[in-house]
């Protein structure tokens, strides 16, 4: 539905840089917010009065898990043990898939996410990619999908011999074929042409060189100059591990920063994840080049990453955006929390991050690494209107006195369950905290439903996961990873 106005007792235009404007309406018109005007307290209803509005949030990183890993025994573990574990996952819907995880975005206050794109099945990533588009429309929230790339080390980081070596021989030729089914460049390059069709104002295109680790050389400077000769950004992982920061420093002894500057990679069209094992020096390249970091807190914790170098990538000035990853410290899709875990887990920083850098990386800069610089993550006239309202009544409701900073009970208390209504492009996306344009519960329970009987018709070979959970574990013990 479109929206014509919003009416609210409380307006962060943009919060941590202005004060609260008070009791206002924000006129809407084409997508864009025409006005701002205020309005008496008398004339709101309470519920209007109860409400605060600011801008929508962007989810910098995500991977559209509509199937949470733990509903198929994937537990939380450090991330090179964890990967094996992805073989349980059931084959479903890719359409359910996404609808579910976008609508779950949205009831959670997400307008505009980055979809790193992680296959079902290789050979029909040309499908998966038009039902997270059709989803995107019938949700109504801005996707950046990134195509993803892979070409080099499915398996583990390095010698694929040395990891067949500790497998049982009736396991090597599944893992063998695995290392031979990767999609080549040309037919990656050729999927991003057949999908250009399916852009619009919900849904974007990236390349997505999925991590150097997993992505040669090759692949990587092509996608460089493509993105050069296009426009057209980047999304890639970077150095979320400590084996991969050990694995980057055996292959680059340049450093692998540098190799990625020199074939073009850093530009302000790149967008990269995790990034918890970043140097100083590395991070003042990135800025140097414009290149956005997507910190992802809660995801870092559960696969036992480490802490994201906030302080560094904050003095060297390398752009950040704050994103889920598919794994909120709860299992969901809340990334007002998400934002409170940051501010409450880096506030003994040596220099701390005032409260404008925390909204404007889940307003602005995460916002930019998804649909580039369209002027939105504020409320102001010319703005896209992408407007998220609480309910403050509820987040107030013991204050003693009438003169509390907004912004601070924001970072005190804010969660998904606050949420109201999120418009996107002036749409009505969630009213009184439900999605309106799917039927969340219904697709839930069809998808669960569906995982279910895929999972008893096909059950997964739990004894061979295991088993190349073992042997991955022995890989990485040993140190091969640090091989060159």
């Amino acid at each position: 539905m479109t929206v014509a106005e919003v009416r609210v007792g409380h307006l962060l235009a943009r919060p941590g840089h202005e004060a609260d404007r008070g009791p206002s309406v924000i006129r809407i018109a084409d997508g864009r917010i025409a006005a701002i005007e205020p309005i008496p307290a008398g004339a709101l209803t309470p519920a209007e009065a109860g409400s605060i509005a600011l801008p929508a949030p962007a989810d910098a990183h995500d991977h559209g898990r509509g199937l949470r890993t733990l509903a198929y025994g994937a537990s939380d573990r450090a991330l090179e043990d964890w990967l094996p574990l992805l073989a349980r996952q059931p084959l479903v819907d890719p359409y359910l898939m996404s609808a579910v995880a976008f609508a779950r975005m949205a009831q959670g206050g997400i307008a505009a996410a980055n979809h790193c794109h992680n296959t079902q099945m290789s050979a029909q990533l040309l499908a998966e990619a038009q039902a997270a588009a059709r989803a995107a429309q019938d949700v109504g929230i801005r996707i950046a999908f990134a195509l993803p790339f892979q070409d080099r080390n499915p398996n583990v980081y390095g010698d694929l011999d040395r990891l067949l070596a500790s497998l049982p021989a009736e396991d090597r030729p599944g893992v063998v074929a695995r290392a031979g089914a990767m999609r080549a460049l040309a037919t990656n390059m050729a999927l991003i042409e057949a999908l250009e069709g399916l852009e619009d104002d919900l849904f974007h295109l990236q390349y997505g060189p999925v991590a150097p680790q997993w992505t040669t050389h090759e692949t990587m400077a092509a996608i460089a100059r493509g993105s050069a000769e296009t426009g057209r950004r980047i999304h890639m992982h970077l150095l979320e591990t400590e084996r991969q920061r050990h694995w980057a420093d055996a292959h680059y002894p340049g450093g692998l920063i540098a190799f990625l500057d020199s074939i073009g990679m850093l530009s302000p069209r790149l967008t990269v994840a995790h990034a918890v094992w970043l140097r100083p020096d590395e991070c003042a390249l990135l800025a140097e080049r414009g290149v956005t970091v997507s910190i992802n807190l809660s995801s870092n914790l559960r696969l036992r990453s480490g802490r994201p170098p906030l302080a560094a990538i904050r003095a060297a000035g390398t752009p950040f955006g704050i994103g889920l990853d598919g794994m909120a410290i709860d299992d969901d899709e809340d990334i007002l929390r998400e934002l409170r875990l940051v501010w409450h887990m880096f506030a003994r920083e040596d220099r701390a991050m005032s409260e404008g850098e925390l909204f404007d990386a889940a307003l602005v800069t995460g916002r930019r690494s998804i649909v580039g610089a369209d002027g939105g993550g504020v409320i102001e006239p010319g703005a896209p209107a992408d407007i998220l309202t609480l309910d403050f009544a509820e987040i107030a409701r013991d204050c003693v006195h009438d003169d509390i900073d907004p912004v601070e009970l924001l970072i005190g208390r804010m969660a998904g369950r606050h949420v109201r209504r999120l418009i996107v492009a002036g749409r009505d996306v969630v009213v009184d905290g439900r999605a309106t344009g799917v039927d969340l519960p219904a697709l839930e329970a069809q998808l669960t439903e569906q995982a279910r009987a895929a999972y008893r018709a096909s059950p997964p070979d739990l004894a061979r996961i295991d088993r190349m959970g073992s042997a991955v574990a022995d890989y990485y013990a040993a140190g091969h990873h640090r091989c060159g």
